[in-house]
């Protein structure tokens, strides 16, 4: 079972979960000389990203991914790399080394190989994995109606990377798959507003993709929520 830490607004939340994940990379520094950081997209996470990237810490010595991305150029608005350029890595962030998932390759398929080449060289098991969810209950890229959801949920798959074509969304993905987000320290799940809370408290019911996170056992998560 997760558990839940609830905030009465999401200042205090976005404050606290900065504060959060910064201690996790400080520890994982300390005690490995490398951390390493995986976030979602989304508008959920943005406020905290900026909070986040006036966090004292040695940058130089962090690695940040993503958990997923939409296969559009990097300075697309839908680009999830480009919100977390324009959020995270400034400030003390600015120093932090980021991980591309976008490759040049026009389908995301063709583009798998040479971004699992690069996540070679991020330290894992990652530090801190930050999810988020959407009001269908997907996470990552991990939707309710796509092809090959159970592929990339399988908990036995050795795959760590996956591409997507999402049914109920725009634009092909490339996504970490379950096992390799559940190679984490601490996963997050970063949420906000009562319709969010609703659906996370009924996703295991609903078969949601998120329950897939819910119901394992191998890193439980954490439910970072304020109204």
């Amino acid at each position: 079972m997760s558990n839940w830490l609830r905030f009465s607004t999401t200042d205090e939340l976005n404050q606290a979960l900065a504060d959060h994940i910064a201690t996790q990379l400080r520890r994982d520094i300390d005690d490995q000389g490398r951390a390493s950081l995986a976030v979602s997209g989304g508008g959920t996470p943005r406020p905290m990203f900026q909070r986040l990237s006036h966090c004292e810490l040695d940058w130089s010595r962090v690695w940040v991914t993503l958990v997923d991305e939409r296969w559009v150029a990097p300075d697309s608005p839908a680009s999830n790399e480009r919100l977390v350029r324009e959020n995270l890595l400034q400030h003390r962030a600015a120093g932090a080394n980021f991980v591309s998932m976008k490759t040049a390759q026009p389908d995301a398929r063709d583009g798998l190989a040479e971004v699992q080449q690069r996540l070679r060289d991020v330290p894992q098991p990652f530090s801190v994995m930050v999810l988020g969810m959407g009001g269908d209950g997907h996470t990552a890229s991990w939707f309710p109606q796509a092809e090959n959801l159970q592929e990339l949920l399988d908990p036995d798959g050795t795959a760590q990377l996956g591409a997507t074509y999402p049914v109920t969304a725009e634009h092909q993905r490339i996504t970490l798959t379950l096992p390799a987000v559940l190679r984490s320290r601490d996963i997050v799940i970063h949420i906000t507003g009562e319709d969010k809370r609703r659906v996370l408290d009924t996703a295991t019911q609903h078969d949601y993709p998120i329950a897939a996170i819910l119901e394992q056992n191998t890193t439980p998560a954490t439910i970072w929520w304020a109204p």
